[in-house]
This record gives C-alpha cells, structure tokens and sequence, in this order.
C-alpha cells in the first residue's frame, strides 16, 4: 500500500514542500537530501498526484494525435514512432480517428477547447479551409504531419512524396526497360495521392512515353481498391506490362486480383508500391516499392512539438521533408529490348 506525501515527509523529517522539489529533480534541493527522498519513496512505494502536478504546472502532460481512419499499418507505425517519443519524455498520447472532414474538425475543437492537451500532432493529407482556420486561430503548439506545406506558420513533417514516385517510376523505365506502365492514385482529394500521381505523369514525360488514359484508375488506398482497381485494368484488351500501385495496400490488392485471374507476378504482369509497409516484405513474390521511414516520421513529429511544448521553439527551418528511397523486391522483371 502506497503513502502519503504528508507521510514521506515525516519519514524523510523535511517538509511536503522538499519532498516535491525533491521528487522534481530541483537543483535547489542538497544531492543527499535527494536520493534520500528518492529511496524512501520507492520503499514506501510512493505514487505523486499526476492531476495535482499538472495543476500546478497548468500542463496534462498529453499530447493529442489526429489522423484520418486508422485502417492499416502506416497509421500503427505513425502512432508506435510519436509514443515513444512522448514516453520518454513524460507524456502520454491521446489518438483520434477520423472518418471525414467534418469529425477532423471536431477533434481539433475538441483538442483546443477543453484544454485535455497541451499540444497537437494532426496527420492530414489536405486540409480545409475550415481547419486551416480553426489552427490559426488557435495558440496551442502543433505540429502537421502533412505531404504540403500549406500554413507557413506551423510545423509540418512530410513524405517526399514527388520524388519517391518519380524515381520508382523512372527505374522501372531505365533499368528494366518498362513502358507500358498503369498507375492505380489514391483519393481524389489527399495530397499524398495527387503528388505520386504528378511524379508517374512527369517521369512518363520525362521519358517520352505516351500516357493511356485507360491505364490511370483511382484507388482509395485500400487493399479492395487495389483488387477493384486492378481487376479493371486486367480486363482491358490492351494491358499494362506492370501496375504501379499508390500504395502498398492497394499493391496487396492487385497480386489478389492478379492471382484470381490466373495470372503470374512479374512473369505476366508487374507490381509496385509505394510506403514498404511491414506486410509487403511477406509478399509473394516481395514487393518492389518505395521505402517510407514511417516510425521516425513519427518520432521526428513528437520530437518537433515537444519542444515546441518546452521552449516555444520557433525555428525558422520549420517545415522538414523526408526523402524516400526504393526497395528491389521479386515483383517486377527485366524487360527486352
């Protein structure tokens, strides 16, 4: 059973005042006064009143986390890389889902109104005007987690996302001599998804490959738009020679719906990706796709609004881009000449 902070006091004969100075780490308090509170407090098994300390510091000591629908392993990853962050530094982690723009919007309310956070990491691949708003009007650190800078006065934290598209694009052009290639995009809306969409097209261009209308179909960024997606173009009269899926979920979809057509991966058609997810590595054959270091894309946000919380950082370096590189797997061929 644990004690009081009026009963270690009286063990420790100092006052309730040394002992929470003490528990603090305060530099005012005599180094063996310290360690001797500190050892009678784990005999004792001491536990402080975290709501009274954060009262006194007016700081919860949470962080809120909003991101959009939490459907696949990127978004785990996103969360496993911003909680071990916050956990190191005494903090835990609120998450909220959301399902459409407008929930968006009431979690950032909700997180900037009732004072349940001192900062706020928000995962959006576009934002509304609505919540543009809401973030400018507000003072509470936050950081965006967000492939465009759109608001030149918060943090953001990003995929770079054009150059990671491009150069899967361009490798699968010069080093194995593709050039009927089909590109499955994410949501009509999602930045993500527009500037892997930009990347596919401007390589083709680079190159001097015609685009085919037929071979561009959206996706949402799910494994049963991968296989819709997929089956769509398995069924033109003219096919691509290899599919470059958005992301790695949707890729998922495309060897399931290449694999219920009969059909063989690379020998009959190609697949890449776009993220190497853990999941694509268990592929079969393994996913050639674009690696995104999603955990420390986590952890940098963490990092960012910490300090943020701490010092009221305000660097003017403010908006970091993450480059991406390509992952070789099993799941496209060399081509002839």
């Amino acid at each position: 059973m644990s004690i009081t902070i009026k009963e270690l006091a009286a063990k420790a004969n100092v006052s309730i005042a040394t002992i929470s100075r003490a528990l603090n780490d305060d530099i005012k308090v005599k180094p063996e006064t310290k360690e001797l509170v500190v050892n009678l407090a784990k005999e004792f098994n001491y536990k402080p009143n975290v709501l009274a300390r954060n009262f006194v510091k007016k700081k919860t000591f949470t962080i809120g986390l909003i991101m959009p629908e939490v459907v696949d392993e990127f978004f785990t990853e996103i969360i496993r890389g911003v909680d071990s962050v916050a956990y190191a530094g005494g903090y835990n982690v609120m998450v909220a889902g959301t399902h459409s723009e407008r929930t968006m919007a009431e979690s950032v309310i909700n997180f900037m109104g009732k004072g349940v956070v001192d900062g706020i990491i928000l995962m959006a691949p576009s934002l509304t005007d609505q919540i543009k708003e809401l973030l400018t009007k507000n003072s509470i650190p936050t950081v965006l987690i967000n492939s465009k800078v759109e608001l030149d006065n918060y943090f953001t934290i990003g995929i770079d996302n054009f150059q990671g598209a491009y150069s899967i694009v361009d490798y699968l052009i010069n080093n194995l001599n593709y050039k009927k290639i089909a590109h499955i995009s994410g949501p009509d809306a999602n930045n993500d998804a527009l500037q892997r969409n930009e990347a596919y097209l401007k390589a083709l261009a680079d190159n001097n490959i015609e685009v085919n209308d037929q071979w561009l179909v959206s996706g949402d960024f799910t494994v049963k738009g991968g296989e819709y997606a997929c089956r769509r173009l398995l069924s033109l009269l003219e096919k691509p020679e290899i599919i470059f899926a958005s992301n790695d979920m949707m890729a998922v979809g495309c060897y399931k719906a290449i694999a219920s057509f009969g059909l063989n991966i690379p020998d009959d058609i190609g697949v890449v990706g776009f993220d190497d997810i853990f999941v694509s590595q268990f592929l079969t054959p393994r996913l050639t796709t674009v690696h995104v270091p999603i955990f420390e894309i986590g952890k940098a946000a963490a990092e960012m609004l910490l300090k943020k919380i701490d010092i009221n950082n305000h660097d003017e370096n403010n908006h970091i881009r993450i480059t991406t590189g390509i992952v070789v797997g099993k799941s496209c061929k060399q081509m002839n000449q």
